[in-house]
This record gives structure tokens, sequence and C-alpha cells, in this order.
């Protein structure tokens, strides 16, 4: 039997309809492409894949479930390992992780992973497909505490609830989600996606609290008094702004506040709900990641007649995935690579100190730096002014700071995030584990599961064997 080359195309929502709605802009796999694509996977025995997948999925087994025709099985598959299915279906850099070591990749274009285990997912919704009942379920009647509900928070509750123990997971927002509902547009992750895969933690006895804010509401210390270990994925949201003249402007935003008020709080639904945003004409946004792709192709669907993205670097270093970077090209969004943000300027006889302009300089590439990134440098005297109304800065977060500092004993490294064990997760305090970007900094979804399944490991073996 000979194996098609090619990956089976997915197909994509045309820019000039996408652009003004936030409805989701892959269609994803149907029925026959799903075979079609599952059937290029070389079912390698070595599974090269699994050990590359940060939660270890069993990749060609549940590829195999499409070719058998029991996608029901592949869901269940996948379940064993991973609780957000249709999140890492869409967000998930498979291009990095499972799809970089696929076999078929050495000379063709890997297997289209990510989108398989979407099609999975979403023939799960549709076909009404539950989830296995865990054999151990009932066995151990601990109880765990889970700060969070990002991916990190979701995925360790998971795991728990899977092997029996009681799981109350304490959320500081009105919806669960963390950074995938807050900080993921809907046109790359829906809400409905969120939601669905958090009610079948609920319906597998997740005790969801919204509106806790621990460090306020409740201190670790009393956290641990109520359950028998306690996880932390309280993720990286402090914004990060750059320091230069006129950050302080009216319309400069942090892609944090930007991407919450649309995404969480509905801005872009105004006055329906009473969150407004400014809807710039002219929107510039700073950095090269996916949040500053996600905040571009924002201000596109909020009105923005033209949008910048400025970026030090060039195209080959953005860490921004290439099919976001594409798709925010074929909305309409200018990329000004090389360039690098100085000031930020508005008129001088405004009472309401509205941003009118930010100032660029040109940039050149130098040596390699810590990250393996050649270093950019300024090119002296090549400044220039582009007009904008709203300014986002894109570049990155720090780490929460109110329950690291309502828990003093609690270790952190030389950048403010907790220190952990690599392995096992666990803080300097006994019981209290951590994992996610409130470790590690702003990384992927996939990796701060990882650090969940990790750190849920650990605590098993702690309390079943007391190690």
């Amino acid at each position: 039997m000979s194996i098609k080359k090619e990956r089976v195309k997915v197909a994509k929502r045309a820019p000039g309809t996408r652009k003004k709605d936030f409805k989701e802009v892959s269609v994803g796999y149907d029925k026959k492409f799903a075979l079609e694509e599952a059937k290029r996977c070389l079912m390698c025995p070595n599974e090269p894949c699994v050990e590359a997948c940060p939660v270890n999925i069993d990749i060609p087994l549940f590829i195999k479930s499409i070719i058998d025709g029991n996608p029901e099985e592949g869901y269940n598959t996948i379940l064993m390992s991973n609780a957000l299915p249709g999140v890492c279906g869409r967000v998930c850099p498979q291009e990095d992780q499972c799809a970089a070591v696929c076999v078929m990749g050495r000379k063709f274009e890997p297997v289209n992973i990510g989108v398989l285990e979407r099609y999975i997912s979403d023939t799960a919704v549709k076909e009404g497909f539950t989830a296995a009942k865990s054999k151990k379920s009932g066995k151990y009647q601990e109880s765990v505490g889970v700060v969070g509900s990002g991916p990190a928070g979701l995925t360790i509750a998971g795991d728990m609830l899977k092997y029996g123990y009681k799981v109350t997971l304490y959320e500081a927002l009105n919806e669960p989600g963390g950074v995938l509902r807050y900080g993921i547009p809907e046109f790359r992750l829906p809400n409905e996606v969120i939601d669905r895969e958090v009610e079948n933690l609920i319906s597998m006895g997740l005790d969801l609290k919204l509106n806790y804010v621990i460090g306020k509401i409740l201190s670790v210390e009393e956290l641990l008094e109520r359950h028998a270990a306690l996880f932390l994925g309280i993720g990286a949201g402090l914004p990060r702004f750059m320091g230069i003249p006129g950050e302080n402007l009216n319309g400069v935003y942090s892609a944090n506040e930007y991407l919450t008020r649309n995404n969480l709080m509905r801005s872009y639904r105004y006055p329906e709900y009473n969150t407004p945003i400014k809807r710039g004409k002219s929107v510039a946004v700073v950095g090269g990641g996916n949040v500053a792709m996600d905040s571009a192709r924002t201000a596109v669907r909020l009105g923005a007649e033209k949008v910048y993205n400025i970026y030090r670097r060039s195209r080959i270093e953005m860490p921004a995935r290439s099919e976001e970077t594409e798709n925010a090209v074929e909305e309409g969004v200018a990329l000004h690579l090389l360039r690098n943000p100085v000031n930020i300027t508005g008129d001088e006889g405004d009472e309401n100190k509205k941003v009118k302009k930010i100032r660029c300089i040109k940039m050149k590439l130098g040596e390699p730096d810590d990250s393996g990134r050649r270093r950019p440098l300024e090119i002296p005297g090549s400044e220039y002014d582009i007009e904008v109304d709203v300014v986002v800065m894109a570049i990155g977060t720090g780490p929460n700071r109110l329950l690291l500092e309502t828990t003093p004993n609690l270790e952190l490294n030389k950048w403010g995030y907790i220190k952990t064990d690599n392995d096992t997760g666990i803080t300097g305090i006994d019981n209290v584990y951590a994992g996610g970007d409130i470790v590690t900094g702003g990384a992927t979804v996939i990796s701060a599961m990882g650090a969940a399944r990790k750190a849920g490991i650990a605590i098993m073996s702690k309390l079943e064997n007391g190690k």
C-alpha cells in the first residue's frame, strides 16, 4: 500500500469573512479527511511522537482508532493522558513536539497529529461519547486542592480524579479556564470547547469554586488544613512593559488587559457587556509571540483599519506559531520586523493624553545571545514614526504576586517565580507542589500540562507510599 506523501490540507474560513467576527478560523477535518490523514501514520514501533509529547498521549493508538472507524476508543485513549483534547487539538504547538519527531516528516510532511486530535474531540461531542470510568475510582479518599483553572490546574485535576481522589479547584475569576479563556481569542479556541472539557471534569466529581482568590479569601496554610496536598497553577499574568516614555498614555494596553477585556469580559459586545475597549483605527502591537498575533488579530476584528506588528528580530526568530503569523498576515496585519519602539507620544495640548504616534528604530541582527537567537542591535539614526491611536505591549508577563506575597515561606527563584524540583514539582513547603507559567514563566499550554502531570504522579506517590 502506498503512503500519501502530502498532508491533507486543513480548510480555513476566508480572510475577508473571518476577520469580521470571532468565530473559529480553522474548519478542521471531517470524517473523510481525518481517515485520509490518519492513514499517513507509519505506526512506528518505537513511537517517538509519544515520547516527545509532554503528557505522553498514545498517539499511534488514537490514530489507529480513526482508521478502524472507532473514534470513541480513540477518545478514551487520549483521555487516559490528556483531559483537554479539544484544547490541545487547537493550540498545542505539535510542530515543535510530537510532529517534530514524526518519522514521516523525515522525507515528507509529518502527520497532522493536532488536527486529528481535534477531530476525535469534536466527534466525541457530536456523538455524545462519555469518558470510561477509572478502574481505581473511589479507592483513594484523600483530598487534593488545586489553585488555578488554567491548563496546569485542569490537567492535574483530571489526573487525580481518574484515580479516585477528591479534588477541589479554586479559581480567582468568575469563569474557569485561566489563560485558555482570557488569553486566547475565540477564533483560535472557542469558549464552548473549554466549557465542555471543564464540564467533563465536573462530571467526574470535580468541586469547582469560582471567585476564590487564594491569598485573600484563604491562605496556602489554610488550604493545607483542608487538603492532603496542594498544587499551585496560578499562571504568570503580571503585565510587562518596555519602560519607554509614553507607556502611561491613554490607549496603551498590556496584552493581558487587552485580551482579557475582549475575551473574558466581552468588550467586543459593548454595550451588551459594559466593559469598553478602545477600538483603534490604527493599532501597533509590540512583540513576536502568539500573544502578539492574538492581539493583532483581535484589533483587526475590532475594526482597526491598520494593524502593525512591531518585532525587533526577523520573522525566522519569531516565537509565534508560523500558522498564526500566516493567518495574521492574511487578515491584513503588517509585519514591521527588525524594528523596536523607543517612545510613544501624544499631542502636547491633549488633556486626555491620548496616543498619537509610536516611534521605532530599525534593528540589525548580531551574534546569538543566551536564547540562541541573534541579538538585535539598533541602527543609529534610523528612527521613524507610525501614527497610531492604540498600542498593545505583548512582550511577556511576570509572576502573579498576591499568593506569593501572602506565602512568605514559599521559595522563589531569581526571576520571582516559584522554585520547584524539576521532576516532581514539589516546592519548599511540604505537600505543596507547583507547575506551569508560575514556575517557568510564560510558556506553552502543553508544557504546563506536562509539569502538572509530573506533579500529579509525585502527589499520588507521596499520598500512597509516603514518598
